[in-house]
């Protein structure tokens, strides 16, 4: 039978299947409000079969985008129009529904990829960023503003009010965003953590800001809803954010009841030097999974079903996320399960496409 197509519990919420569709940033919200591509991008993926549908990294405060286009859940335009989106999907899918909160810290206020994501000056229609030390991510970018205990205190509840604004749209899943580069991973990294007071120095100190969040986050949440966190398991970098420390962060989370840990890593110095090839991320999963009993969602350069299906057999994470591979192929799960002998979720009106040699994926 295969792994990939088992089921997979995450804290109360129960996936069909153990194909995740990651977060994928897509910059094309308007002032934090989703657009028509949302229900067009978001659409589509939600009748792929997979197990979990991510959305994008989501701010929690306008000045936590990373581009102005970024999506937003921060006040009731942005809950209005996401909640289109949720209800237009909600009717023609079964696909759980998950979201990842976010604060992008230093790395705020850039322009979209496309146009060379540089980071824009308040006269270019950006403003001035924050962080745990006022380090700039680069040094062509403008120094940020080392966060008050005051702002630390305001961003950790505006962590836990995008939390409630996604349980009442109905989101199945909350993800902690604390990883890329971002806010959070900002605070982990003693290359972009410099503070001396109680939110810096030590790892049990650096740990804090991330571990405080995912408890109020938790606390304003039911029970049968889960809430993960994903992080980078290195920086690529030396002196940085490593594997041991991220053992010790998820041996902390785990601790406090975490449902799953999603490991990625990366994106917070540009001194960053990374061997990219299939699996590449994948050690870093097995490393955790063997610390820690929540599950431990693996990511990196998996693209074809059998890759997908030998990590899970060989016990190296629980769970597969995918994003480059999805957007190419929004029916990768169809073509596993046609490769791997199993069924997944697919719309009726799609049912008459199974080729003539791979009838019956599709269940009833």
């Amino acid at each position: 039978m295969s792994q990939l197509f088992s089921s997979l519990q995450l804290g109360g919420l129960t996936l069909e299947n153990r194909i995740i569709i990651a977060p994928m940033c897509q910059y094309s919200a308007e002032q934090g409000r989703a657009t028509s591509w949302h229900r067009i991008h978001l659409g589509q993926l939600a009748l792929s079969g997979a197990g979990l549908l991510i959305a994008e990294a989501t701010a929690v405060e306008a000045d936590g985008r990373i581009t102005p286009q970024d999506l937003g859940l921060y006040d009731d335009a942005c809950e209005q129009a996401l909640a289109q989106v949720v209800t237009d999907i909600r009717q023609w899918s079964k696909i759980p529904l998950g979201i990842q909160i976010s604060h992008a810290g230093r790395k705020a206020s850039s322009d979209v990829p496309w146009r060379g994501g540089k980071n824009l000056t308040p006269e270019q229609g950006g403003w001035l960023t924050s962080a745990p030390s006022a380090v700039p991510f680069s040094d062509s970018d403008t120094t940020p503003v080392a966060l008050t205990e005051e702002r630390i205190a305001e961003i950790k509840q505006a962590f836990v009010e995008t939390a409630k604004r996604a349980d009442r749209l109905g989101f199945d899943l909350v993800e902690i965003h604390a990883a890329h580069g971002y806010l959070l991973h900002q605070f982990l990294s003693p290359l972009s953590n410099k503070r001396t007071d109680g939110w810096g120095g030590s790892l049990e100190n650096r740990m804090r800001l991330v571990l405080e969040i995912y408890q109020e986050v938790r606390r304003v949440l039911p029970r049968h809803k889960a809430v993960g966190v994903r992080i980078s398991a290195t920086d690529w970098a030396q002196g940085g954010w490593d594997i041991e420390q991220s053992v010790a962060l998820s041996k902390a989370l785990d601790a406090l009841g975490c449902d799953y840990i999603h490991v990625s890593s990366g994106g917070l110095s540009v001194e960053q030097q990374i061997k990219v090839g299939a699996n590449y991320q994948v050690p870093f999963a097995t490393a955790i999974k063997q610390a820690v009993k929540m599950p431990v969602i693996a990511v990196g350069l998996i693209t074809d079903a059998e890759q997908a299906e030998s990590i899970l057999q060989q016990h190296e994470a629980d769970a597969v996320a995918l994003a480059r591979a999805m957007l190419w192929d929004p029916h990768w799960a169809w073509h596993a399960a046609a490769k791997l002998g199993a069924q997944v979720q697919g719309p009726e009106q799609y049912w008459r496409s199974e080729p003539h040699g791979v009838k019956g994926i599709f269940k009833s």
